[in-house]
């Protein structure tokens, strides 16, 4: 194995780039819950404010380690880290484990109208395809 730098295609930074947005969209999903006022929580629909405030420390714990995890996996991925890779599992865990909570425990898809339901089914799938595109991209030389 050599210490020579494999130069990505123009595709990788595309998806990369792509990716971070995506995440750095989720960043903000989470900000604007944790950031909250209590103003901002009274003016929001009954059903998105109760999930809120009722969500558990774990599972919230989990929307922050997906979220993150994605933003810098996304980041590191564009530094063409190795650890892009690592990180981006962490996040996938984060995702899981929140969705198990929301579709699960919380119930909360009965109030889900069809934007939320192609959300529930885009962020896993989203976040395995990174995953697999961090794991290619080690393979292929493209991260150190």
């Amino acid at each position: 194995m050599t210490n020579e730098s494999v130069k990505p295609p123009t595709w990788f930074w595309v998806v990369a780039v792509i990716a971070l947005l995506w995440n750095l969209m989720g960043v903000l999903a989470y900000l604007g819950e944790a950031l909250a006022t209590p103003e901002m929580l009274e003016a929001m629909p009954d059903d998105q404010r109760n999930m809120i405030e009722n969500r558990p420390a774990w599972a919230t714990a989990a929307f922050a380690i997906a979220v993150w995890g994605g933003a810098i996996g996304s980041l590191l991925l564009l530094l063409r880290k190795g650890l892009a890779y690592t990180v981006l599992i962490a996040s996938l865990i984060g995702v899981i484990v929140q969705m198990i909570y929301n579709l699960f425990i919380a119930e909360s898809t009965a109030s889900y109208g069809p934007g939320e339901i192609a959300m529930v089914i885009m962020i896993p799938l989203i976040g395995i395809l990174l995953v697999l595109f961090a794991k290619r991209g080690k393979a292929s030389g493209w991260l150190k």
